[in-house]
């Protein structure tokens, strides 16, 4: 007979598994659903001619289904499992990004925006704190930043990968090598690993509040609310660092710019991780959002290769937090049963919001005619979010 101590042992153990299991989740759920609509917004344009704008519209489209199908992923995970659901979210990534590759018309975007959107929202944010939160508590901020690291890594490595083999072997081809590795990966991993605690179903804490109690919770609000603006920064400032970098220090340098933001945000994890503790969490979230808008401000005003590398490395340091922290934030002022629903509805409302963050700095870089008016309204943007992230019920 196995003893209590050593039971627990072995939980721990399959747990930080399940960890390793969730980074893997996390490399392609964001390399393929998050980083990889840049790159098929640039491919679709030059090589089928079809409108930027129009692309835009079917990238911002995903974002959005994405976002609707995340604020349910509780009930589904309470339904039909953490497993069937991830598998489903996993199908649909592969299949999604298969589709974008192999699009006969512009119109037919949208639809497929709608399975890959739900693909992503199975394979990210929500998903990920769903996975790894039912096995930790006092060392959940150390689980959850390791996971999470897979979503920079994924940057890192699948935004020249989607370059290089759409280079190589055209979009349509591409995209089914990876969205087959990603079945071939996943599928197993999620078999094996992605499973809630021994002998509990995944979601089946109950939990006692609805969205719409939710949304009228001051703890709530003010978690999604700097969390959204936080995010509409800083993915509107992803889709224009290349074009911000490239006169400066040309192409090449650019990339190499985006790279070192992507490093630095796996440092940036591990660094704030070490800051918190149980009652400072807002405090640590707020000192990360003026970190990043500080970071801002240099990107915004750089004019030297010096001034725009210290820009990239503050802001990057903050960019992977902005999605780990909600969950640690949540965690200590939620009832248990509702974390998972909370932070289901906060990714939800950050991908709607952020879904329109390229468009708007686009839109105010080509009124203004530069990027000085665009990146400091995002660093604006970031110093509320520092101030927003404070206020909290007593």
């Amino acid at each position: 007979m196995i003893s209590s101590g050593a039971a627990d042992e072995a939980q721990a153990y399959f747990g930080w598994k399940v960890v390793g299991a969730a980074f893997v989740l996390a490399v392609f759920g964001w390399g393929i659903g998050f980083y990889g609509p840049s790159v098929f917004l640039r491919t679709l344009h030059d090589e089928r001619g079809w409108p930027i704008a129009l692309v835009s519209a079917a990238i911002t489209a995903h974002f959005l289904f994405s976002a609707l199908f995340v604020a349910y992923l509780p009930e589904a995970y309470a339904r039909w499992g953490l497993t069937r659901v991830t598998q489903t979210g996993i199908f649909c990534t592969a299949i999604g990004a298969m589709l974008w590759g192999n699009a006969a018309a512009a119109w037919q975007l949208f639809p497929i925006a709608a399975i890959s959107g739900a693909g992503s929202a199975a394979t990210t944010g929500a998903a990920i704190n769903a996975v790894v939160a039912p096995w930790f508590d006092n060392e959940r901020p150390k689980a959850l930043s390791m996971a999470f690291n897979g979503a920079s890594i994924g940057g890192l490595i699948f935004t020249p990968l989607w370059a290089m083999a759409i280079g190589r072997f055209g979009f349509a081809t591409a995209a089914l090598f990876m969205g087959m590795a990603a079945l071939a990966v996943l599928w197993p991993v999620s078999a094996r690993y992605l499973r809630a605690e021994p002998g509990v179903a995944a979601g089946a804490t109950p939990s006692t509040v609805t969205n719409a109690g939710l949304l009228r919770d001051r703890n709530f609000l003010t978690i999604s609310a700097a969390f959204a603006l936080g995010l509409f920064a800083q993915v509107g400032l992803f889709a224009h660092l290349v074009a911000r970098f490239a006169p400066v220090v040309g192409a090449e340098g650019a990339a190499l710019a985006v790279s070192l933001v992507t490093v630095c945000a796996v440092l940036g994890r591990s660094l704030f991780r070490r800051l918190l503790s149980d009652d400072n969490r807002r405090q640590v979230a707020a000192l990360n959002f003026l970190v990043q808008a500080t970071g801002t401000t240099f990107l915004t005003l750089a004019s030297s290769t010096p001034a725009l590398v210290s820009g990239c490395v503050l802001f990057g340091l903050g960019v992977g937090n902005l999605v780990s922290l909600p969950p640690l934030i949540m965690q200590k002022e939620f009832a248990a049963g509702d974390v998972s629903k909370a932070v289901a509805l906060t990714v939800a409302i950050n991908q709607a919001v952020f879904a329109f963050a390229p468009a708007v700095l686009g839109t105010v870089h080509d009124i203004a005619s530069g990027y000085v008016w665009s990146f400091g309204l995002a660093a604006t943007i970031q110093f509320a979010s520092a101030g927003i992230i404070l206020i909290r019920r007593l």
